[in-house]
């Protein structure tokens, strides 16, 4: 998202041990130069947000760009990942790969094996990462039957989920949802069948959605996941580009908008917010050591031991 991750960022973020995936579809590949857009998104109120970032969105992706922003990651040193929609995948999956990305990432509200679209030529997965020489993570998606399917792809991630969190409204346009524990847990139960059936080939789950919260962290990898994917948590950043503002582009679809522009504020550095210290008792801060300290507590010192902690699911009242 652009509220969390611009080339300086996914930087530091790799510098501490994350992964920071840079959206090729957003400001950074549209502008030469983007702050000014992005200080203008955090004056707008929440009336006038969506049709202004509609604007501001609809100016053309640039190839020369993608190459540009990923060189500038690349050449820090930290590993270079990059994400694009299954609409956009054929037309600048060229562009990525010769700029020389690590990771990349194909990322839709769902993703089937073979994308359908009556405006542009479909994407066939399995054929995409067959000929690609850099690995792939997939998704969203959220059933197990779903999950195994982008697996047999030859895919070395899945995201699991829609991507719903602070900026979404997908629940309420689509009357979709995901109860992520539930997705989780079938997406890691698919896994390990795909490893029978391979033959011993693992794939990543990554949980994408939900993860507002330290405490989220911990309960996503004891439900089968082997990361999360994190937005709001790093919007509250106050070296981030969206300035404790936070939009994605579900908010700025400009037939559609399932998302919107929300003020989060601030709480400190993306250091702080990653491996502390926290200065706050709510879990906004110090996720890795959050995720310590909860496997410390259950008596676990391993992550794959830990995707096997017992898990209780508790009637939603009681959550916090």
């Amino acid at each position: 998202m652009d509220s969390v991750v611009s080339p300086a960022t996914a930087i530091r973020i790799g510098e501490l041990g994350g992964l920071g995936v840079l959206n090729l579809e957003g400001l950074w590949t549209r502008h030469e130069d983007p702050q000014p857009l992005l200080d203008e998104i955090a004056e707008l109120d929440a009336e006038t947000a969506t049709r202004r970032l509609q604007e501001i969105y609809a100016a053309p992706i640039k190839e020369e760009l993608i190459g540009a922003r990923i060189k500038e990651v690349r050449d820090s040193g930290v590993v270079t990942a990059a994400a694009l929609s299954p609409q956009r995948t054929a037309q600048f999956s060229k562009a990525v790969v010769d700029a020389g990305v690590d990771i990349f990432v194909i990322r839709g509200t769902t993703v089937s094996a073979e994308h359908v679209s009556s405006s542009h030529e479909p994407l066939n997965l399995k054929q995409f990462i067959y000929e690609l020489d850099v690995p792939v993570i997939v998704g969203g998606c959220a059933t197990y039957t779903a999950a195994l399917h982008l697996m047999r792809t030859g895919a070395a991630g899945v995201l699991v989920g829609f991507g719903g969190g602070a900026a979404h409204t997908t629940r309420n346009v689509l009357g979709i949802q995901v109860p992520m524990a539930t997705a989780v847990a079938d997406v890691a139960a698919a896994r390990r069948d795909y490893m029978d059936e391979s033959g011993g080939r693992y794939v990543h789950v990554i949980a994408d959605g939900g993860v507002g919260w330290s405490g989220d962290l911990p309960k996503a990898i004891a439900c089968g996941a082997d990361a999360v994917m994190m937005g709001s948590p790093l919007a509250r950043a106050t070296d981030g580009p969206g300035k404790g503002h936070h939009w994605g582009m579900e908010a700025v679809n400009e037939e559609l908008p399932r998302g919107k522009k929300v003020a989060l504020g601030t709480v400190g550095t993306i250091e702080e917010i990653l491996t502390g210290p926290s200065h706050t008792p709510d879990g906004s801060m110090n996720f890795f050591g959050a995720l310590r300290r909860a496997m410390a507590t259950t008596g676990y010192s391993e992550l794959k031991e830990f995707q096997r902690v017992e898990v209780t699911v508790a009637d939603s009242q009681h959550r916090r």
